[in-house]
């Protein structure tokens, strides 16, 4: 077994604070994301290895696309999992914008579909329809997508959402950008069971983590599809679990009420099953560290303030790597991690976690052949 680990670009600004916000809600940190910043996270996590960098969609947040686009540029093998609204654009305008983005990198997109769970921030793009249309739409927008993709004639398509007649691509993608999906409705199921290449999940305890992909797995099976799976989490590790612990104290007591009951209200609203079941991790409880270790250094405080992913592992070295260990033998092959702030936190996970997961035998760790800095850990090709 060999496990993929991405890090997360944050293209709000980082801090070494919890930020409040995302996903509807305003947010900022104190570490602007200027260029020059969000190269030196793009450039640690090539160096430490990660096979991507998750870069966010949304108002809160600059453009996914835009961003990437620059960051190519200053790296040479840090593939890039670039956020999209299927109902912010044409899937035609989409498909040649991956197939541009594929050929000028030499391969290093990654497409994570979003469909969009905040009703005031889709009505902000213009997007009136509620969620399950969405889906719908964005069932038809993948669909127009993938034929694009997979064939030189033209295609025309006319469903209740998408329309398109007789589209083509001049260049088509080589090698076609692998789509990751996440939801947590019965919509978002039979979409990603159609339509995904590794379907995603929020950190949650074991047993809602297994539940989902059992899920998922059943209904890509009836579809007649196979699909991997990866899961998106915050990290705390350090060389004690006192040490992980003092950190997620300190992160909490940086945490102001009035941020707390700001994210929250705005989190209400949100129609996303994902994250309702965030929310339910922690219940809106503030000072209480240990209250909010909703399963075994799985922490949920981050979500008080964050929107999306809301929970972190917290733990000694050896602790994270048993509890990646657990996530990996329910069929969890990706790992989308993150850490404030990004830069430094992407050191700590590649220096302390790394080693131990190699000793486990989940990452494969190649040593250099020309005395450069090589790459720690990455999937086998």
């Amino acid at each position: 077994m060999s496990l993929t680990f991405h890090w997360f670009l944050p293209t709000y600004g980082d801090s070494r604070n919890l930020i409040a916000g995302g996903h509807g809600n305003a947010m900022h940190g104190d570490r602007p994301a200027t260029l020059q910043y969000l190269n030196q996270v793009a450039a640690a996590a090539e160096q430490a290895g990660f096979e991507s960098v998750l870069t966010p969609t949304g108002a809160w947040c600059e453009d996914a696309w835009l961003t990437t686009a620059m960051l190519v540029q200053e790296t040479e093998k840090l593939k890039f999992l670039v956020a999209l609204r299927p109902g912010l654009m044409s899937p035609t305008l989409a498909a040649q914008m991956a197939s541009t983005f594929q050929w000028q990198s030499e391969g290093r997109l990654l497409l994570n579909v979003v469909t969009g769970g905040e009703p005031q921030e889709q009505l902000a793009y213009g997007d009136s329809l509620n969620k399950a249309d969405r889906y719908a739409r964005c069932g038809e927008f993948l669909s127009v997508v993938r034929q694009l993709w997979a064939d030189d004639a033209p295609v025309s398509f006319r469903g209740d959402h998408v329309f398109v007649e007789n589209a083509t691509l001049q260049r088509r993608p080589d090698p076609v950008p692998p789509i990751y999906f996440g939801g947590s409705s019965p919509e978002a199921g039979v979409v990603a069971a159609e339509h995904a290449d590794t379907y995603l999940t929020w950190g949650e305890p074991l047993p809602a983590v297994a539940e989902k992909v059992d899920w998922i797995r059943k209904l890509a099976t009836q579809a007649g599809r196979s699909l991997s799976f990866g899961i998106r989490l915050h990290v705390i590790s350090r060389d004690t679990s006192e040490e992980a612990w003092a950190e997620a104290d300190r992160l909490l007591r940086g945490i102001d009420e009035s941020e707390i009951e700001r994210v929250q209200g705005g989190l209400a609203k949100s129609e996303s099953e994902g994250q309702k079941r965030m929310l339910d991790l922690h219940r809106g409880r503030s000072r209480d560290l240990r209250s909010l270790e909703v399963a075994p250094n799985l922490w949920s405080g981050v979500g008080l303030v964050r929107g999306g992913a809301g929970t972190a592992l917290v733990g000694s070295h050896e602790e994270v790597s048993e509890r990646i260990s657990e996530y990996a033998d329910l069929g969890i092959d990706h790992f989308i991690l993150s850490g404030y702030p990004h830069l430094e936190e992407a050191w700590q996970f590649a220096e302390g976690v790394v080693p131990t997961l190699a000793r486990r035998g989940l990452i494969n760790r190649e040593a250099p052949s020309d005395g450069s800095m090589g790459v720690p850990f990455a999937a086998s090709s």
